[in-house]
């Protein structure tokens, strides 16, 4: 399955190389001499963006590299592939298949000293707002574990830097997924003076697990219709790309200080639509666009190894908390331009909001500790933290589209 990503990735993202090489070259002296000898600890590791990171942070001389990741099949994978392909680990290599969130996670902090703690472990699915219980986890993941992950490293040794992967979609959210990275980051800042914080804000990365663009291959695998929406824009980059982003954010950048890819709109961006295009004519087929979800089911039906053509259902997004383009910063922050050739950075000033924010997270724990959870309250208690959130129920999820 690597080969074929690897094969159609040119064609859809209109590049051979990382856009990021030149920036990678420019800042490599530095991030060596930074992380010689360093201990450093990854959660997430063997997700989509955590394995692309660890995997580019292994061609560095680090003195200790050690994995989190509460899925014991992916983290094995990710070890195989270590050593198989003759990845040059540190002697003290560990791996931990644990949640981040429980107990376990705090005592490796009060049993382990880190130099670097890296988090990408994330709900990352707007689809994950579509139930009160399903949100309840998401807020969760991406706001309270990460607010118990800060309270656990001061109380031991804390790390120089901690660094936890944001979204574009923070940004003007328009999602409750979007909401909860935006206060994610207001977590962190609230606490950037005790210990120095990073972040990355992404593009959606090409093909990574569960993916819209990743369940492309398993359509075909499976001889099912290809369905996406034709007016959702989206920047893309590789998982080699998000993992050389997070490095530059996590070993060059400054206290409060969120990384983001320096994409233009205008040339950039592309249609979940067009890239199915592309997709399919890559793998030898012409996109037959069908009038409705029965017609592109029937005709996946008729498909042959002799086909020529693939069924597809593109139509415009009517679903919660879908929103129509990227952007990776607010015309209020402040951003630099000019340190890198290819990533723009947003420099928060210091964050006065740590009340507000501590309220906030009180209010998420007072829901769940009540035990009726529902959804319209844990909006408002994530607008608490983020009164940006332009959150709009449409009653329909992405649960109920082919």
């Amino acid at each position: 399955m690597s080969e074929t990503i690897d094969t159609i990735l040119p064609a859809i993202l209109g590049r051979e190389d990382s856009f990021l090489k030149a920036d990678i070259e420019a800042k490599r002296a530095e991030i060596t001499s930074t992380l010689v000898g360093k201990r450093v600890l990854v959660i997430g590791a063997a997700g989509s963006i955590g394995a692309a990171f660890s995997r580019v942070l292994a061609e560095y001389s680090v003195g200790a590299l050690h994995l989190i990741d509460i899925s014991e099949n992916n983290l094995a994978e990710l070890v195989r592939d270590f050593r198989s392909s003759g990845t040059n680990l540190p002697e003290d290599f560990q791996t931990f298949a644990i949640d981040f969130s429980g107990s376990e996670m705090r005592a490796l902090l009060q049993m382990q000293a880190y130099d670097y703690v890296l988090n990408f472990a994330a709900l990352k699915h707007v689809r994950s707002e579509r139930d009160p219980l399903t949100l309840m986890r998401l807020l969760k993941v991406n706001v309270l574990a990460n607010d118990q992950l800060i309270q656990s490293l001061l109380g031991t040794n804390p790390p120089t830097r901690v660094f936890a992967v944001s979204s574009d979609k923070a940004v003007r959210s328009a999602n409750l997924m979007g909401g909860s990275k935006a206060f994610m980051e207001r977590v962190f800042l609230s606490r950037a003076d005790e210990l120095p914080f990073g972040s990355a804000r992404f593009a959606n990365v090409a093909f990574s697990d569960g993916s819209l663009l990743f369940s492309f291959l398993r359509r075909l695998e499976l001889r099912q219709p290809i369905s996406a929406p034709n007016d959702v824009r989206r920047y893309f980059i590789t998982h080699r790309e998000a993992g050389e982003l997070c490095l530059l954010g996590a070993f060059t950048g400054g206290n409060r200080e969120i990384v983001f890819p320096k994409f233009r709109p205008e040339s950039d961006m592309m249609t979940f639509a067009e890239i199915a295009r592309v997709f399919l004519r890559a793998h030898g087929y012409e996109p037959h666009e069908c009038d409705s979800e029965e017609e592109a089911r029937a005709r996946a039906l008729e498909l042959t190894s002799s086909s020529k053509e693939w069924p597809c259902w593109f139509t415009g997004s009517d679903t919660t908390g879908e929103k129509a383009f990227e952007e990776f910063s607010h015309p209020d922050e402040t951003v630099d331009l000019a340190r890198f050739e290819q990533v723009g950075i947003v420099t928060k000033p210091r964050y006065d909001g740590a009340e507000v924010v501590r309220t906030a997270i009180d209010h998420v724990l007072k829901i769940r500790d009540s035990g009726r959870w529902d959804k319209a309250e844990l909006l408002e208690a994530v607008r608490l933290a983020v009164p940006e959130l332009d959150h709009v129920e449409h009653g329909r999820s992405l649960d109920q589209k082919m």
